[in-house]
């Protein structure tokens, strides 16, 4: 070749097909994570097994029974995963919860774009946008209708163990009913176990708030296995305590302190709610239930003293209802004396419902917070521990040799 023909060569412009670059990478990469998560998988099975495939040692605990394949979605794309399965032990991995997890997530996400009246195109964009798969239109009511029965078989699975602690409350939200807004309600059940980590009891629609709707809840309940109940912490709801005695007759009921405060509240002067807020925590800082209803006997009379004579009435009336928590150990009192654990999710549900305005009906109202309880129960919040549950085995040891 000739001086100016590498001369011409070198001046020629290299054409790069990026789209067969980046696709090729981005099997490299898929291959990479692919190789990884199994890797990881095989490694948490020898863990389980505590040996490796084929090894004999008399400390092994459990032999593997194979695989089952799952894909996997990753922000390299969809890889396929082989799960390991051992012969007894059930085999638990911090890769399946991520994905178990972000799964119930994406539900639901779904959910929410689908009830708040989002267009079809638009969830077809914001799902390729976010998770790299294109929810066609055809397939998004399909898609919906397996969501719900995902969350339902969620929702009726069986309540295992025994549980304490139980914590009821309501939310009402908006439905639209042949051409007019009514409410509609939603129950829901917080359960603390034997081993003090929380659980999501169950969640169920009620018409409303009264004996019936409650007595259904409970119903629902009992049924799917929940046992072992000895206090039930909830806000004064009549038909809630009706109810309670005919299912648990033997669990104590708690009357939600902060509950109780507000009811007293309305009854004081916006200008006299922090002095009457004060003399009120006082009746519970006390060290036992005798001396507690010494202090709100004192705080009777000062309501009379200050002309406050309906706040006087509440606090004699209901004042007893929140002594409940006295009967269990001290160390619990702080987190079973109010409703606040799930105060605090119900503030969620509604902050997340909120978008949707009012709902088609009741069902996809309960799917929605379904999916949202679901995803809680999914996350860090179950796995935390909540409450030191020796300290109640121990006291019931103690009454029981007394």
């Amino acid at each position: 070749m000739t001086k100016s023909n590498c001369s011409a060569k070198r001046g020629e412009i290299v054409r790069i097909d990026e789209g067969m670059i980046k696709e090729h990478l981005g099997k490299i990469v898929r291959g990479t994570v692919e190789e990884t998560l199994n890797a990881m998988l095989d490694a948490d099975a020898d863990r389980l097994c505590n040996a490796e495939r084929y090894e004999r040692t008399e400390e092994r605990k459990d032999r593997r029974a194979g695989y089952y394949d799952r894909k996997l979605h990753t922000t390299a794309g969809e890889v396929n995963i082989r799960v390991p399965k051992l012969r007894t032990l059930q085999f638990e991995t911090a890769i399946i919860e991520r994905y178990r997890r972000r799964e119930s997530s994406v539900e639901e996400a779904l959910v929410e774009m689908y009830l708040a009246g989002v267009s079809v195109r638009r969830v077809e964009d914001i799902t390729e946008a976010l998770w790299g798969t294109k929810v066609s239109s055809g397939t998004v009511s399909k898609l919906n209708q397996k969501i719900y029965r995902q969350i339902e078989e969620w929702r009726q699975r069986p309540i295992e163990g025994e549980h304490p602690y139980v914590y009821l409350d309501g939310i009402s939200l908006k439905r639209s009913w042949g051409g007019e807004v009514r409410n509609v309600s939603v129950l829901v059940a917080v359960g603390i176990n034997n081993e003090g980590y929380r659980d999501i009891l169950g969640v169920a629609e009620g018409a409303k708030e009264d004996k019936e709707s409650w007595s259904s809840f409970l119903r629902y309940l009992k049924e799917r296995g929940l046992k072992g109940v000895r206090l039930f912490i909830t806000d004064k709801c009549l038909g809630l305590i009706e109810s309670l005695g005919n299912f648990y007759p033997k669990a104590r009921w708690q009357r939600c302190v902060v509950h109780f405060y507000r009811n007293v509240f309305t009854a004081v002067p916006k200008g006299k709610v922090k002095e009457v807020a004060a003399m009120l925590k006082a009746i519970h800082a006390q060290e036992d239930r005798k001396e507690a209803a010494k202090k709100a006997a004192i705080v009777v009379k000062k309501l009379q003293g200050m002309k406050l004579n309906k706040a006087a009435g509440i606090v004699s009336d209901g004042v007893e209802e929140t002594f409940s928590y006295y009967n269990y150990p001290r160390e619990h009192w702080r987190r079973i004396r109010t409703n606040n654990p799930l105060e605090r999710i119900m503030r969620e549900i509604r902050r997340r419902t909120r978008v949707v305005g009012s709902f088609p009906d009741g069902n996809s109202a309960l799917m929605l917070v379904a999916a949202r309880l679901r995803h809680i129960a999914g996350t860090r919040w179950s796995t935390k521990l909540y409450l030191n549950m020796k300290r109640l085995d121990q006291m019931t040891k103690e009454t029981k040799a007394a």
